[in-house]
């Protein structure tokens, strides 16, 4: 039997919303071994200049991301979606090691397998320098609360 990463496409508005957010909440933990785990063994990304294919490079990839991201915390927002297809917009802050914080907004196009694993990934990113007084995302590591507002709700 193979294995499934639901919700299976095709994807409904219910289902692509229901993946999004288990999207977020796992790259919210900052747990690579964890993260990796909903991608194909031969995943192909884009994230920016970086072009990272199967799990191994993801997790290299996303390693150095929160080494060099601090206090990274994340919001994702169903954009669009088809039958295996999801498109978000997202945005996050964080902090370097200097202290300086930004918030990183973008753009991810999703395709999945039939079983649910994500295949292609490919984000557009830019990100803004902002001082500390103009973070948006207050709550504690981990998980985005469910009363916190969305992107749309705080106006980005």
């Amino acid at each position: 039997m193979m294995e499934t990463k639901p919700p299976l496409p095709p994807f409904t508005l219910e289902s692509a919303t229901q993946k999004v957010r288990m999207a977020e909440d796992a790259w919210n933990t900052r747990d690579p071994d964890r993260v990796v785990l909903v991608y194909t063994e031969d995943t192909h990304w884009r994230n920016r200049a970086e072009f990272p294919v199967g799990r191994a490079q993801v997790h290299e990839f996303l390693v150095r991301k929160w080494v060099r991201e601090l206090d990274y915390r994340l919001i994702k927002e169903l954009w669009a979606f088809s039958d295996n297809r999801i498109a978000v917009r997202f945005a996050y802050e964080w902090h370097d090691d200097g202290g300086q914080w930004f918030r990183s907004y973008g753009n991810e196009n999703w395709e999945f397998t039939a079983q649910g694993f994500m295949a292609n990934r490919h984000a557009s990113i830019n990100d803004l320098p902002i001082k500390a007084s103009e973070r948006k995302f207050f709550w504690p590591l981990g998980r985005r609360p469910d009363d916190h507002p969305g992107l749309s709700e705080l106006g980005l």
